[in-house]
Order: structure tokens, then sequence, then C-alpha cells
């Protein structure tokens, strides 16, 4: 991939992220905690584990590794994962729109949450992130359906393409 294609995916990540979020908001207080059985228990849990997973990424790219992931009891509501949401996005967003035909291919090296070293190539790191997220928005998806609530469609066609 070249800068403006990551770009490109980056403006497309946080669309559908938008989206996604926007679509949560009708859930009372019990339904964003329900355990619902999936990877991460609650919808709440799944948000804060798709926010924990683009903050720890943002600050490895910056030279960081984070020791710990952040915690689900952290967010007791939607507004305060949409707060910290935003700032991530903000720090990611100034951070693709640095990039250059040069960074794209440089490895970084981090450590992992149990101490372990990794190293990849940056521009796969930068992919990895919005494949994780877009995941994670599927079960989101699901879990609204669980729920009685229609998810928000966030397929990048729709993104490239909106109908009026």
């Amino acid at each position: 991939m070249n800068v403006e294609d990551i770009q490109k995916l980056y403006e497309y990540h946080r669309w559908a992220n938008a989206r996604m979020l926007a679509s949560v908001t009708v859930l009372n207080a019990e339904q964003f905690t329900r355990n619902l059985s999936s990877s991460f228990a609650s919808v709440r849990d799944t948000l804060v584990h798709m926010l924990s997973a683009e903050w720890i990424w943002l600050a490895r790219w910056r030279g960081v590794s984070p020791a710990t992931m952040l915690g689900a009891q952290d967010f007791p509501a939607l507004e305060s994962i949409k707060t910290r949401w935003t700032e991530v996005e903000r720090g990611q967003t100034a951070f693709v729109a640095a990039l250059t035909a040069e960074t794209l291919p440089q490895r970084v090296s981090y450590l992992n949450t149990k101490g372990e070293r990794w190293e990849y190539l940056l521009e796969l790191m930068l992919q990895h992130v919005v494949n994780h997220t877009t995941y994670h928005r599927g079960q989101i998806a699901t879990m609204l359906r669980q729920l009685g609530h229609p998810p928000a469609s966030t397929d990048f066609l729709l993104f490239l393409d909106p109908q009026p």
C-alpha cells in the first residue's frame, strides 16, 4: 500500500467507527453491559477492547510500549468511551497524515503486554489495526441485533459511494 491508500483506509476507519458508535447510543445501561457471551462479554467490553487496541498501537508507533490494555471498568458509560476514542483518533489522524513513502516500510519494534518483543513493518501494523477493528465492529453489529436494534452499515463501498 502507498501513503494515499493508507490515508484513505483510515478515513474510512474513522467514518465506520463513528457510525458504529452512533448505533450503540440506543442502548440503555443494562443493555450496554449485558453479558452476551461473545469474545468480550458486552457491548461496552467490546468497545473498550477496540479502543484499547487503537490506543496501544498508536503508542507503539510512537515508540512507547504500554504494559497493559485499558480496563472496561474504567469506562462506565458510552460517553466516557467516546471521549477517549476522540483523543486516540486525533492522535491517530495526525500520525497517519504525517506518513511518507519512506516511513511506511520502516520496521517498528515493541514489547507486547506480556513483555515479549515483536517487530513488523509499519505499513502492515497500520493495516492490522483497521482489520482488527473491522472484525470487532462485526461483533458489535451482532450484539446490537441480539439486543433488538439495527446496526449501522459500515461497508467500505458505502463509504466510497454514499447514497443520497
